[in-house]
């Protein structure tokens, strides 16, 4: 039944936009069609592009860019925070020139990405890549430091070892955070991806809107901001589906009546 109320909330929600947006572009309303088109005409051409065929491609490969460049970033994130969290040696070396990376506005460095890449998938995914690893990074390196110290220093009085207490205190106690910078993560991929179609592709969502945007076909650049939509919220309602299977201790913890521990 909860389930169910948080499904409606939204759904009443997305109804209530589709009425307004609907009545603000009828015949007469005096809006252009091709600055705003209606609701009908969207999902016309959402529906034929899905029908026919012409959209699976598109689809398949901005999933493709974005799933492998979000795996790639991902791992590594989390490699490299854990050295950075474990090792205030690592920190000193490597952490500085990582923001000077990710300072670097991701537009300036597409073009240069290209170069070393090329133009097909192999530059979206490295594009992908570095958009998602910082927030992972960074999230990592917090959860793991964050452990509780009186824990730490318990388990070293009973003379654990060091990958012991990383992966039985640590780790579990950055669980939450890595999770959290996964959902970041996932959302923040699918830009990276659709930005480096706009920028140099034959195919994918951002290709197909781009495309749409030349040629004044209205209908079927919001069909694209549909499915990228779509695409988004699957993604993130996927992290938190697995955040409650993986890190399970979080829930019986929040559902623990209150002055229990």
């Amino acid at each position: 039944m909860n389930a169910l109320k948080s499904a409606l909330y939204p759904l009443v929600t997305l109804a209530v936009v589709i009425a307004v947006w609907a009545f603000f572009t009828r015949p007469g309303a005096g809006l252009p069609s091709y600055l705003l088109p209606p609701p009908a005409a969207v999902f016309t051409a959402l529906y034929n592009g899905l029908v026919d065929g012409s959209y699976w491609p598109h689809i398949r490969y901005t999933l493709t860019s974005t799933l492998t460049g979000y795996v790639i970033g991902s791992v590594l994130a989390v490699i490299v925070g854990v050295f950075i969290a474990e090792s205030a040696t690592v920190e000193k070396f490597v952490f500085p020139f990582i923001v000077a990376v990710q300072s670097m506005p991701k537009v300036a460095l597409a073009p240069l990405i290209l170069v070393w890449f090329g133009f097909g998938l192999a530059s979206k995914i490295v594009l992908v890549a570095l958009i998602c690893f910082f927030p992972l990074l960074v999230n990592t390196i917090v959860g793991i430091r964050r452990a509780d110290p009186e824990l730490v220093e318990m388990c070293r009085s009973f003379n654990r070892s060091r990958a012991f207490i990383f992966l039985n205190v640590k780790l579990p106690s950055a669980a939450s955070s890595i999770f959290a910078g996964l959902q970041i993560g996932i959302v923040l991929a699918l830009i990276g991806a659709v930005v480096g179609e706009f920028i140099a592709a034959e195919q994918g969502v951002g290709y197909l809107i781009g495309s749409a945007t030349v040629n004044m076909s209205t209908s079927t650049m919001f069909a694209g901001v549909l499915i990228l939509a779509v695409i988004g919220m699957a993604g993130s309602s996927l992290m938190r589906f697995i955040q409650r299977r993986a890190v399970f201790w979080e829930g019986a913890r929040d559902d623990l009546p209150s002055g229990e521990v």
